[in-house]
């Protein structure tokens, strides 16, 4: 395969010594629609924490850089994205697995939230974000409490995130105010790499006066809405018999639609209703697909294909640990090809190349941030990872998307990089102290859930 050019947006390859050289991967690339192709023997040049090419070993044999990787036995991919998580949900990993939703959130999760502290946040955070480096993620898209904490523990780790401070109806106009008030703030700090949004948490706790409003001041302030909607075929259901109207209607006549909207599940759609509504749309509407959470529950699982048809972006996702028990946006991929084959009884549906389109230009676009992220390509920031393919369970190699969807794990990212900054170099975390954090954390653990006190932050009756 011949190699793209050596130049873009960034500046000539040759303009100077590179900050960032990474050589001998193969590097996987995005095509003007979209498809994906490999290129290789391939180098990354990379400035500024941007991508200045995407060209062949041997046309970078005398660039001087001040920072290289051998990337012999690897493909360079885009940093994942993880399109809707909780992040400082890793705290309370495992709590209450093995029983239906309603008595997760009610005899669990909220009454633990109620009581939640800023340093627990904050060692969640980081305990995910360790995780998420590991994995290969260099982008997340974050809805939870006390969220200046987060925005502090991505500060210093390093990683891209999108967040949201979460807000429910029963706080008052309060909820709603705080969260502006931290996306005003926040947006573009750490170097650029955190963006802001809105983040009403779903249709059955904020209530529509309050979703029109959101809709309102995010198209006022240019924000992203990022909420959970038709999270299941029940919730659906009990939305009808409430209100009238599905999850998804509720959101139209909110006019959330007319926005930037990223919709968290969705496996609950009513087809015959959700479908034209989600087609009309005028805003830029994603989906986030979290599979493994949906397959503890007994859910149905987001409708991959039916969304792809009307134009709609779906974006890979975990879910927070606490319900999906790991933050392996790797695992989402696979799972997601898995499952779309057996949803639509259909072998040859979401194959490897269309998973890895969903699990990063695809994401990318979900969370607002395709013209920076989610491809190897001039002009992008330099956010990659390094896989390792020389492992038995990788071998041989007949299809790299299938093995790299199929038979490769999370565990072979070698090398993280965001904005160009190595953030894991051979497995090694160089931004995260973990033994620090579960140390501190095992200390916690017994205030962090006790439950009684009797308190919840809500009652989920869907």
């Amino acid at each position: 395969m011949t190699p793209p050019p050596a130049h873009g947006p960034a500046g000539l390859v040759t303009d100077g010594p590179a900050d960032l050289l990474v050589t001998g991967c193969t590097a996987l690339t995005h095509g003007p629609d979209g498809e994906i192709s490999f290129v290789e023997d391939a180098a990354v040049v990379v400035r500024d924490g941007v991508v200045v090419a995407v060209t062949g070993t041997a046309a970078v044999a005398g660039l001087a850089a001040a920072e290289r990787i051998d990337g012999s036995g690897t493909v360079a991919l885009p940093g994942l994205v993880n399109c809707h998580t909780h992040a400082p949900m890793a705290a309370l990993r495992g709590i209450a697995d093995d029983v239906p939703a309603d008595e997760w959130f009610n005899d669990w999760i909220w009454p633990i939230e109620s009581e939640l502290t800023e340093r627990a946040v904050e060692l969640g955070a980081r305990l995910a974000c360790a995780e998420m480096i590991r994995g290969g993620v260099t982008t997340f898209a974050d809805h939870y409490f006390a969220m200046d904490t987060v925005a502090a523990v991505i500060e210093e780790t390093g990683l891209r995130a999108v967040l949201g401070q979460a807000y429910f109806s029963s706080q008052g106009p309060e909820g709603r105010a705080a969260s502006l008030d931290f996306a005003l703030r926040r947006r573009g700090t750490a170097g650029g790499r955190i963006t802001t949004c809105l983040a009403p948490h779903a249709p059955y706790t904020v209530d529509e006066d309050d979703l029109a409003a959101t809709a309102e001041l995010a198209r006022e302030h240019g924000l992203l809405v990022h909420t959970h909607a038709a999270e299941s075929r029940a919730q659906t259901d009990n939305s009808l018999a409430r209100y009238g109207r599905t999850p998804i209607e509720i959101l139209e006549r909110a006019g959330l639609l007319e926005g930037d909207l990223l919709i968290a599940h969705a496996t609950g759609l009513d087809a015959a209703r959700d479908l034209p509504v989600l087609r009309r749309a005028t805003g830029r509407v994603a989906v986030a697909t979290a599979p493994r959470t949906y397959l503890k529950f007994a859910w149905d699982t987001t409708p991959v294909r039916a969304l792809r048809d009307i134009g709609i972006p779906v974006g890979l996702a975990t879910d927070g640990a606490a319900s999906n028990n790991t933050l392996d946006v790797w695992e989402s991929m696979t799972l997601t090809a898995l499952l779309q084959k057996y949803v639509e009884r259909d072998p040859a549906w979401l194959t490897g190349r269309q998973a890895l389109h969903h699990a990063t230009l695809q994401s990318a676009r979900a969370v607002g941030l395709g013209e920076r992220v989610g491809s190897l390509a001039a002009g992008r920031r330099a956010d990659l990872v390094l896989v390792d393919l020389t492992g038995p369970h990788t071998q041989p190699v007949h299809d790299l998307a299938a093995t790299l969807v199929h038979s490769a794990r999370s565990s072979d990212v070698r090398t993280t990089i965001v904005d160009g900054r190595v953030l894991m170099r051979d497995r090694q975390l160089l931004t995260v102290d973990v033994p620090a954090v579960v140390r501190e954390l095992a200390e916690l653990l017994p205030a962090l859930v006790d439950r009684n006190h009797g308190k919840r932050i809500q009652k989920y009756e869907a």
